[in-house]
């Protein structure tokens, strides 16, 4: 993949270009190319001289003088040469609203602003909103409301709400907007973790009057870190900044297949500013994918670093590419590992560790572990074949499209080798423990010799979870040139290699009697992860509907597209889809209620207890019958089901340590958004009876005492155990030290201990204390786990359920669909920090809309060359794509499990898509088999 044209090219008025000699017949070709570059970027262009323009603003209320590049960015100006970093750079191109400023109290994207453009003008970043200790009402709304996440986009959210808060108090005073007229100011800014509906309330109340400045301290937030975030304090590893820090850039394959002559790197290396390059292919001369990694350069600046990849020379032989499933299935179609050897090196897909599985060409499979009575489900189905009238075969293909994890914060690192034989890296991840120990394997280094940082990450959703190679180039390019390096991918690079979803083609067969029983369920799901292996996606069909018979397999088809990964609810979102839309039908085949459709077939308790609540809604018992609306907008509601397993990282361990200046709780964990920091603070908080602002948290770092990952689930169901632990440890010892203290045996109490004189706080008895240090562990869960431990995770004995219930308007003219409300039922055990679950669930849920009505990554069939390059292509939700949203929590049950919580990140987004289906089937007649559910399939499946 060829880096972009820049906007410092197009600014420039120079597109530049590449030398390409390419034959006309179908036989490989041999091509020698200059890597292809922004213009800007070229060596002729970046030695031109440019003279600095004399800049004069007012920025957060100071007068400045700056002299500046003419060919920078407001962006760049603010982040570097001023050092306001919370405006982000996340797109680059003004589609996110990330880099929100304001200009003269409008907001702009400051993207693609010149800098030029601030001339005698006032600029205000979301540091300047408030006087120096205050806070803005908006950001009091944001802090209280908690609308936010991982925080990235926060910044941006309030710069952009600020101005629409400013003008509607003087248009309307204290009248509450509407959620569409929020929605409408609003639209220009993105939050991946779909922190929506809790930004649209805080703004409505905010502009209604409710957050001006109180009388006396702060309210506290329930969010821990809600304050940094809101302000732009929170630093990311896109902000780090060392001394010396070089910039890295990664030069990419412009071809999907293609194998590797010669790289020359020379005339890169003699390039004034440019410092080292490394070999990223690892002795390897196939290409696999459009984007693959080639090499890696580092440099003074970005600018330099883009003209060193510009002067790189290829020599490639570019050879016929299979991009997709059908190209790679065609008779004929070439191997993409040829070899046993090469099988070997396929990136894997999955979470886990691969299984051996046969090959057949492309596809590799099958997997058919855990299916049950297989032969059993193959006789139901094939009897229904045979005599229909005796019970409901509901029979389908169904299909999903490439989903990109899309994080807003983009992936990068800064590394920096302290000594020859230690290594710092701050990486945007979501497992500083396991990346650290990663690092500490790959370059032989003695594991307290890795330190990995992570203060704040800007999302992940499955993809930040292991070593990647943007890692990888910055320590290599650090240990090269002995300097600290920065490597960050751009939203195009994000959007190729920076995590995928696998496409999904997907064979399913439901069989019930008569009376709606369930007798059995075949599948077989074929798997695009690309170049890579191990999706395993009917994994989550297994445990759905347990008692049922199932004959299940599922394959992996390889092709010359980029790898995928581990994305939220891993092979879940697809496999519903599917089996979720069959019992909807099967349902309407036996004219039954689909909920109690669903209570026949499932044992799950869980999912019974949602299926009562679900029963008892006043919109689910109205709702109208199928297909009443006739004009040309169709409202239709459904519902769908999910599982997901229940996992914990048995190593995970909690440090707390209390001295004279207070109670400090630590783990290498990170926090991604899903609020680790609040849980810990509230959990330790709860066993000491004090509040969690005073109680430290120190999280995103790797010398601390061994975390989880976040990812799958596992983070709170790991560490609420361990940190109560820890807690109750330190609790009981100050309890002894009381009776020591005063003379008699006392009783813990809030906030410390109760003795016959009075009572003794926290406070006093660690005021003369040594440093105390207490480290909690993870227990096992009563009867054990589902399976023994491996590879440091367990999975536990429960399946999770949730259910959703979503109402869509089908613009049968337009092919347009329109989420107008949603219910969410969550049955994952006991909610630690409700406020946050409530807004992980709801994010969950607006990530299933866009995979279901917005979402697909598209690449040329042709060449594999990325179609859906940025934000304004690959198409995420925004705050007006969502509707109405509430949830419900159902805490019973899972009294086996230590902490009674087993987390619900994956169980709330793998069922949304099917309920839209259902939706849409109960509105129109149309049953959609393929997603995403775009107007043009939507009309051409009511034609049908």
């Amino acid at each position: 993949m060829s880096p972009p044209i820049s906007r410092r090219g197009i600014l420039r008025g120079t597109l530049g270009g590449t030398t390409v000699l390419v034959g006309e017949s179908c036989a490989p070709k041999m091509v020698s190319e200059r890597a292809e570059a922004p213009a800007a970027a070229t060596p002729a262009a970046s030695t031109e001289p440019v003279s600095p323009q004399k800049l004069e603003l007012t920025v957060n209320g100071a007068a400045r003088s700056l002299d500046v590049d003419p060919e920078r960015t407001a962006l760049e100006l603010v982040r570097s040469d001023l050092g306001l970093t919370g405006c982000k750079e996340s797109c680059g191109h003004g589609a996110c609203g990330a880099c929100s400023v304001l200009l003269d109290d409008v907001p702009v994207a400051a993207c693609l602003l010149p800098a030029v453009a601030l001339h005698r003008r006032r600029l205000t970043t979301v540091e300047g909103l408030a006087p120096a200790g205050e806070l803005h009402p908006i950001q009091r709304a944001f802090m209280a409301e908690d609308a936010l996440q991982c925080g990235f986009c926060t910044p941006g959210f309030v710069v952009a709400a600020s101005a629409f808060y400013t003008r509607w108090r003087a248009e309307h005073g204290n009248k509450e907007p509407d959620r569409d007229t929020v929605a409408a100011a609003l639209a220009g800014n993105l939050c991946r973790c779909a922190a929506y509906d809790g930004i649209i309330r805080a703004v409505q109340k905010a502009s209604s009057g409710a957050y001006e400045k109180p009388v006396g301290p702060e309210p506290a937030a329930p969010r821990y870190d809600a304050r940094e975030k809101v302000t732009g304090a929170a630093k990311y590893t896109v902000d780090v900044q060392l001394p010396e820090q070089l910039e890295g850039k990664i030069l990419r394959s412009p071809h999907a297949h293609a194998r590797v002559r010669k790289v020359d790197w020379s005339k890169a290396l003699a390039l004034p500013g440019v410092f080292g390059a490394v070999d990223l292919l690892n002795g390897g001369t196939t290409i696999r994918f459009a984007g693959q990694e080639l090499l890696a350069i580092a440099a003074v600046d970005a600018r330099t670093a883009e003209a060193a990849l510009a002067a790189v020379e290829l020599d490639l032989e570019v050879l016929p590419a299979l991009i997709g499933m059908d190209a790679a299935r065609a008779d004929g179609a070439a191997p993409v590992y040829p070899t046993r050897n090469t099988r070997k090196s396929a990136p894997n897909a999955s979470e886990g560790p691969l299984l051996p599985l046969g090959w057949d060409g492309n596809v590799r499979g099958p997997f058919q572990l855990f299916s049950t009575a297989k032969l059993k489900a193959r006789r139901a189905v094939e009897k229904l074949r045979d005599k229909p009238a005796e019970g409901v075969l509901v029979e389908g293909t169904y299909k999903t499209q490439v989903q990109c994890h899309s994080a807003l914060e983009p992936h990068a690192c800064v590394a920096h080798w302290t000594a020859a034989d230690a290594v710092t890296v701050h990486l945007s991840t979501q497992s500083v423990h396991a990346v650290a120990e990663d690092i500490a394997q790959r370059w032989g280094l003695r594991r307290d010799h890795v330190r990995v940082l992570a203060q704040y990450v800007g999302g992940g959703f499955g993809g930040k979870a292991t070593l990647q190679l943007e890692c990888v180039a910055a320590v290599e390019l650090a240990r090269v040139t002995g300097k600290p390096v920065r490597v960050v991918l751009e939203r195009r690079e994000e959007l190729t290699t920076g995590g995928l979803r696998p496409a999904q083609e997907i064979e399913l067969a439901v069989a019930t009697d008569r009376d709606g029983y369930l007798q059995g369920v075949t599948a077989r799901a074929f798997a695009d992860a690309g170049c890579g292996v191990g999706s395993n996606s009917t994994v989550l069909l297994r445990l759905m509907y347990a008692k049922a018979p199932k004959d299940i397999a599922d394959w992996d088809v390889v092709n010359h597209a980029p790898p995928g990964k581990p994305f939220r609810g891993p092979g879940g979102p697809p496999v519903f889809w599917a089996l979720e839309q069959a019992v909807d039908v099967a349902a309407e085949r036996l004219k039954l209620d689909p909920i109690l459709l669903r209570k026949r077939f499932d044992p799950n308790p869980a999912r019974n207890r949602l299926y009562d609540w679900a029963l008892s809604l006043k919109t689910w018992r109205e709702r109208q019958p199928a297909q009443s609306d006739r004009g040309r907008y169709r409202r239709g509601m459904g519902l769908a089901v999910g599982g997901w397993f229940y996992f914990v990282q048995p190593s995970a361990r909690v440090q707390v340590d209390a001295g004279p200046e207070g109670v400090v709780v630590s783990t290498a964990c990170q926090d991604i958004g899903n609020g680790t920091r609040t849980v810990l603070a509230e959990t330790v908080a709860a066993v000491l009876g004090i509040a969690p602002a005073d109680v430290k948290v120190q999280i995103g770092d790797s010398s601390f005492v061994p975390g989880p990952m976040s990812g799958g689930s596992r983070t709170t169901a790991s560490l609420v155990p361990a940190a109560i632990m820890a807690a109750e440890q330190l609790r009981d010892e100050l309890v002894e030290r009381a009776e020591q203290l005063v003379g008699a045996r006392g009783v813990a109490v809030a906030g410390g201990v109760r003795h016959p004189r009075g009572v003794v706080t926290w406070q006093q008895l660690l005021a003369g204390s040594p440093p105390l240090r207490f480290v909690g562990t993870r227990k096992r869960d009563q009867g054990g786990y589902f399976l023994p431990p491996m590879y440091d995770i367990a999975p536990g004995r429960y399946v999770a359920g949730s259910l959703q219930i979503i109402e869509v308007e089908v613009d049968t003219r337009l092919g347009r669909i329109r989420v107008l409300r949603s219910h969410t039922g969550v049955a994952a055990g006991h909610i630690v920090a409700p406020a946050l679950a409530r807004s992980q669930a709801l994010g969950g849920v607006i990530q299933g809309i866009g995979y279901a009505l917005y979402e697909e990554r598209r690449l040329d069939p042709r060449t594999g060359a990325l179609l859906t390059g940025g934000l304004e292509d690959y198409r995420i939700p925004g705050i007006g794509d969502i509707g109405e949203l509430d949830v419900h929590f159902i805490e019973d049950g899972y009294e086996r499990v230590n902490g009674r919580s087993v987390g619900l990140a994956e169980l709330v987004t793998v069922a949304p898509a099917a309920a839209i289906g259902n939706a849409v089937a109960h509105a129109t007649g149309f049953r959609p088999r393929e997603l995403p559910l775009r107007p043009d399939r939507v009309l051409q499946g009511l034609r049908g």
